[in-house]
């Protein structure tokens, strides 16, 4: 029967026969499968863990608007959008709590993936498996899904719900505070860094692994200042058993490019694909491709909604390499108006007229072999690389007091940039652990602008804690005039969850 002839038949008949048995018309869809029909197999398991990570191709998280979050927001980059509201989540201006691009959309795609670990970690246990080994990593991999996306959730909200249950519509869970998060993004991955593989075979590259939980764990600590844990957890990676695993790839570019990922370099990254150009979802056939690039291209490229500050240019130039020139760095990580004069490079095939304050994000975008952007980009994000673990590894380190041992982690860094030693080049920071810290903060600039990390690290510095470490920041972004200390280094919640759930109270100073 025609659908829309049986819609009409269903409505007559409800209005025709106001006492009939309503059972009738609650026609269950045979291809509809519940959660007790579903997780009973190995397979099923092993599409529920898939189902995680594919919410890294949704739009509030990797696949579009978490980076104006982790980059825009930051003192790296800014907006000029035509798009008013869109603009002003990259500037303080918070208005509308409930703005979609800016904040909903986002929290919705957090815990929508936290849902997803959730109905793994308590289904999976029940379900026989013939190599008990392969139903362990499935869980590892559910703990360090979950605790990577209440990391997230800790550095833009802090103040977020532990949802560790599967949940229904009607729950109304306890808000917690960003200690007890912390604690279990700990916990979670801890739990993954014991269990994962330091390596998969190639069908499965790209999944998470022990270097990863590691690294992700190193991360948490350092958010907390806890410096010894810290470097426990990246011991492995960097003198323990996992360093054998991980370098640094000769060439810089070779991070953000194609034709070149799952390399050494890389500890965890999004597995991004072009293959399917359509709209995001669920289905088997939605995008999983990333739009940032769309967003953040040159104008007539992409959407330019996305720019990178001026002040990152001049900071590159203030350092000549080994052979007297700039710091190739600058060429792979920034669109400028002399980045032909400087290099040579005529950016997607175009002669452009960028005013001299313009500057975009490169790394990620498509230049090297086509002339312009889409919803589609394949290039996977390197989410951790080990040029960031090496300088974490420095970071912890220098605040445990080993400033001395710190500065060879540094260097190994300067060095595939071909920059001289930093003791040469810097040789008053000594052995002052302060001096350190703030060179440091312009290395981890230089080697790792625009790659989502720079928020978490003005929090972890506590650049934003006061009145005069915001005033340093605002002098290099203007944006951070409007910065409010104790209230803008959190967002809002979703004004709608707080609405909602009589557990929740909004975030302080909104």
């Amino acid at each position: 029967m025609n659908k829309h002839l049986l819609y009409i038949t269903l409505l007559a008949s409800t209005l025709l026969a106001p006492s009939c048995n309503k059972d009738l018309l609650n026609v269950e869809n045979p291809n509809t499968i519940t959660e007790d029909q579903f997780w009973k197999t190995e397979s099923d398991a092993e599409k529920g863990v898939n189902a995680i990570y594919s919410m890294f191709y949704q739009n509030g998280g990797f696949n579009r608007w978490i980076y104006f979050r982790l980059d825009l927001t930051s003192d790296e980059g800014f907006s000029r959008s035509p798009w008013l509201e869109l603009g002003d989540w990259t500037r303080f201006q918070y208005i509308n709590y409930n703005f979609w691009e800016g904040n909903v959309n986002t929290w919705r795609d957090v815990y929508k993936a936290i849902f997803r670990a959730n109905q793994v970690l308590a289904y999976v246990p029940d379900i026989p498996f013939a190599d008990e080994q392969k139903k362990s990593r499935l869980l590892a991999q559910a703990h360090f899904l979950r605790g990577l996306y209440y990391y997230y959730a800790a550095i833009l909200w802090e103040n977020v719900p532990l949802v560790l249950e599967p949940s229904e519509p009607a729950d109304l869970p306890q808000q917690n505070t960003l200690e007890e998060v912390w604690a279990q993004v700990e916990k979670d991955l801890t739990a993954a860094a014991a269990v994962l593989p330091p390596q998969w075979d190639d069908p499965n590259v790209g999944r998470a692994t022990k270097g990863a939980a590691q690294a992700m764990l190193a991360k948490t600590y350092m958010q907390q200042h806890k410096w010894p844990e810290a470097k426990t957890a990246l011991d492995y990676l960097v003198t323990g058993e996992g360093q054998g695993y991980y370098d640094l790839v000769p060439a810089f570019r070779d991070n953000f490019r194609g034709n070149t990922e799952n390399n050494i370099e890389s500890v965890f990254e999004i597995q991004f694909s072009d293959a399917n150009k359509t709209g995001e979802g669920d289905g088997p056939n939605s995008n999983m491709g990333s739009n940032r690039s769309q967003f953040f291209a040159p104008r007539g490229i992409g959407w330019s909604d996305g720019q990178a500050r001026n002040w990152i240019i001049g900071e590159f130039k203030k350092e000549m390499n080994k052979d007297g020139a700039l710091d190739e760095r600058l060429r792979y990580t920034l669109f400028y108006k002399d980045l032909e004069a400087d290099f040579g490079d005529k950016v997607y095939g175009r002669d452009w007229q960028w005013d001299a304050d313009e500057a975009w994000f490169r790394k990620y975008q498509r230049d090297y072999y086509r002339s312009n952007e889409d919803y589609f980009n394949e290039i996977n994000f390197r989410m951790i690389r080990y040029a960031d673990v090496l300088l974490m590894y420095a970071e912890v380190l220098n605040e445990l007091g080993q400033t001395a041992n710190a500065y060879q982690y540094v260097d190994r860094v300067r060095e595939r940039a071909n920059m001289r030693p930093l003791a040469t080049a810097y040789p008053a920071i000594g052995n002052d652990a302060a001096a350190f810290r703030e060179r440091l903060k312009v290395e981890r600039e230089l080697e790792l602008c625009g790659e989502s990390v720079r928020w978490a690290d003005l929090k972890r510095w506590d650049d934003l804690r006061s009145d005069a470490g915001v005033d340093k920041v605002a002098a290099r972004d203007p944006d951070f005039n409007n910065f409010v200390v104790g209230k803008h280094i959190r967002l809002p919640l979703p004004q709608i969850e707080v609405e909602n759930n009589t557990n929740l109270e909004q975030n302080d100073d909104y």
